[in-house]
């Protein structure tokens, strides 16, 4: 970590996740040129923090899957350049969390696994990928039930899961993201949670979550392998899914590990249109 960082930490002192977030941004900070974002007072000390922000690459670290520091990032339109959860590195490392708030001898020893990591330049796993790598052409079909209309991919390269969750399977890698279907019945999107990059996924796990006034909705990966992107506009602007949820409102790209295997248990544009329909007409009556 070479250049000056502002660190926005995990607020959730209440969890051990959460007191390892905060260690990590002291020592960060320790004889150094990083400075700290505090989450408690950004309320009362805006002004501060944003030039801050705005002046330095901002490194997030979350506590657990709440990714409480990710939504306040969102919430204040900051960029991100990178972030890391604490229970996802646990997770990866097979470092055991206690439940109270003592850092005993596992918590140490994450603590410096993730600092090392922190702190080599090359470690791409810590690494935001800010930019999609292009906006596919969609071909779209439609269905009108009252005054909504649902549009729905029918290219053959694109597989569903009875979930209402998309890929886009291209050569080793997949787009992921939500169907219109979701969006509609969200209402207006206020917050994306997106997975960790380098994240090993597996079909019908959890690759990320957004929220809005209504309800979190987990995306449910239809395929399997490493988080190698995520669609980071999103964590500034996620009614881009409201607005688009295919081309502009993509959300993670994968690297697949076993795409034969995962199509046995997809579906295509026909069968998920027929889904989507019944889903549509249950709900509305």
């Amino acid at each position: 970590m070479l250049e000056k960082y502002a660190i926005l930490p995990c607020n959730g002192l209440d969890k051990c996740a959460g007191v390892i977030s905060g260690e990590i941004a002291k020592k960060l900070c320790e004889g150094k040129k990083n400075e700290i974002i505090c989450p408690v007072f950004y309320r009362v000390a805006e002004t501060k923090y944003n030039k801050m922000a705005g002046e330095h690459p901002v490194l997030v670290i979350d506590g657990c899957q709440t990714r409480c520091a990710s939504k306040l990032a969102a919430e204040k339109n900051i960029k991100i350049s990178r972030k890391v959860t604490i229970t996802e590195e646990a997770k990866a490392h097979n470092v055991k969390i206690n439940n109270n708030l003592r850092l005993l001898e596992n918590e140490n020893a994450l603590i410096e696994i993730i600092l090392t990591a922190l702190n080599k330049t090359e470690d791409k796993l810590t690494i935001i990928h800010a930019e999609p790598s292009g906006i596919y052409d969609f071909e779209y079909d439609t269905y009108q039930h009252g005054k909504f209309i649902f549009r729905v991919p029918r290219n053959p390269e694109i597989y569903y899961n009875e979930n209402d969750c998309w890929a886009y399977i291209i050569g080793n890698h997949a787009r992921v993201g939500v169907t219109d279907y979701v969006q509609q019945n969200l209402s207006d999107i206020l917050y994306f949670t997106p997975p960790d990059i380098g994240g090993i996924i597996d079909q019908f796990g959890d690759v990320g979550e957004i929220e809005s006034s209504k309800s979190v909705f987990e995306l449910i990966s239809p395929v399997s392998g490493k988080v190698i992107s995520i669609n980071e506009t999103l964590v500034q602007k996620p009614e881009l899914i409201n607005e688009n949820p295919y081309e502009l409102g993509w959300m993670v790209e994968i690297e697949l590990t076993d795409i034969e295997g995962d199509k046995e248990l997809l579906i295509g544009f026909d069968k998920y249109f027929e889904i989507m329909k019944k889903k549509v007409e249950d709900l509305n009556g």
